[in-house]
């Protein structure tokens, strides 16, 4: 039996072994030395998608015990070359760079793949990873659209791995806790669940079609989407703002605080969405809105979620949050605390964690996003329970592709609260799939 699978094996049936039996012959320095001992439980990982986000995986690998990052993937070369040095340097290991992920996904040495990249790719690449043997973690929004995600949960039970949603608010201890309150009457019963979130983004003015960068695999960029020419106004960000690759703000920043309504009204599928809004600010290629009021009902709760994209005028002194309505009070929650209002309108009780990286929390050193990890990590060892499995984490994302198609196709939408499915509408059912490049096409 080769090393490679010898390690593996000890993963799952979690026996111990020494260093010198799993990894052979190794050279250790004294910074390294500490992440070789135990190796026979040590998780490799493979980052996907190395802009933004891919700094906080990395940062948040580097902050569990016993991992190492093997693999830094992305189709943008100048991206691996930022990101490589800092891999060398906290784990002192030279990770294995490679663009494709279909390359990286043979190499059986990786336990692992953190994807980090535009939205399109989300449940196409995971489900190759499951298919792969891996574990998952993945950013939200965990699909581009409602057909993905069912996917996503038929490949999760398919092939046994973990999928883990980047939704990182789950692993807050101070929100788990005074969610538990809510849950245990702190409020009353809560029944009303708003959240918002407010930037000051600029335009992205009118692209025009350019030759595709040297450094810049545009073939591998698209992957599963429908090809297009290259764009100047696309990479590395703005593909959040079009229909073809993205999911606008509100899935690419309201699905944490909706997600986090959801959990305290100890909601699942709503009935009805409706969405109002539009591209008021500039006018530009950005093909979603800038405005939006969406609003999940239910038979006895609701939730409303405000975003403002290029307005950033505070609520609450926050840029971001939820606040939860009970009939005995309401609570504000948000990633660096919350405070507890009794129904006069009195503060009862406040907490703050004191770290402004836990309000924003996007590029590196994030503390939520390190827990979240660390609870992933802790599943895959010990058999722990994930904070955001896919089959939950599934449901925000869901509810607010739903709020997409109801702003697109200007109507409100009927659910059915057992399946999450639009009925009655055929139109906006047909918005729940996507064509796909051919040869690209997800499949379980």
């Amino acid at each position: 039996m080769d090393d490679k699978v010898t390690r593996r094996d000890f993963i799952k049936a979690g026996t111990a072994l020494t260093a010198g039996a799993v990894l052979g012959t190794v050279t250790a320095s004294a910074k390294s030395y500490g992440r070789i001992l135990g190796a026979n439980d040590r998780l490799n990982f493979a980052i996907i998608g190395l802009r933004s986000r891919g700094w906080a995986h990395l940062s948040s690998i580097a902050g569990s015990d016993n991992t190492l990052v093997t693999h830094l993937c992305d189709v943008d070369r100048r991206e691996m070359d930022r990101m490589l040095p800092e891999a060398q340097k906290l784990f002192d290991h030279t990770p294995v760079l490679e663009k494709d992920i279909r390359i990286l996904l043979e190499d059986r040495d990786i336990d692992v793949i953190t994807i980090a990249t535009p939205e399109h790719w989300h449940a196409p690449m995971a489900i190759m990873g499951l298919q792969a043997g891996k574990h998952v973690y993945l950013e939200k929004p965990s699909s581009h659209n409602q057909h993905e995600g069912e996917l996503l949960i038929e490949a999760q039970k398919k092939y046994g791995k973990l999928i883990q949603m980047g939704n990182q608010q789950r692993s807050s201890a101070h929100t788990i806790d005074v969610i538990r309150r809510i849950h245990d009457g702190l409020i009353g019963r809560p029944y009303f669940g708003k959240a918002w979130y407010a930037n000051t983004r600029g335009s992205i003015g009118t692209g025009k079609a350019v030759p595709v960068p040297d450094y810049l695999d545009w073939e591998l960029w698209q992957g599963p989407a429908p090809r297009r020419p290259y764009r100047d106004n696309i990479h590395p960000y703005n593909w959040h703002w079009f229909w073809h690759w993205g999911t606008g703000e509100t899935l690419n920043n309201g699905t944490h605080e909706v997600d986090v309504c959801r959990w305290a009204l100890d909601a699942g599928w709503p009935e009805k969405v409706t969405a109002s809004g539009g591209r008021y600010h500039y006018r530009d290629d950005w093909e979603f809105y800038d405005t939006l009021v969406t609003s999940f009902e239910y038979a006895d709760k609701m939730i409303t979620w405000e975003g403002l994209s290029c307005q950033g005028k505070l609520y609450y002194d926050r840029g971001r949050g939820a606040m939860i309505h009970g009939s005995e009070g309401s609570v504000l929650i948000d990633r660096n605390g919350y405070i507890i209002f009794d129904y006069a309108n009195k503060v009862v009780e406040e907490f703050n964690v004191n770290d402004a990286s836990a309000t924003m929390d996007l590029r590196g050193d994030g503390p939520l996003t390190t827990v979240h990890f660390q609870n992933m990590i802790n599943a895959i060892r010990n058999g722990g329970q994930l904070h955001s499995p896919i089959w939950d984490g599934n449901i925000s994302v869901t509810m607010l592709l739903h709020s997409n198609i109801a702003w697109k196709t200007g109507r409100a939408l009927n659910i059915d609260p057992k399946t999450g499915r639009i009925t009655g509408d055929k139109e906006a059912q047909a918005l729940c799939r996507r064509e796909y490049e051919k040869g690209w096409e997800p499949r379980v």
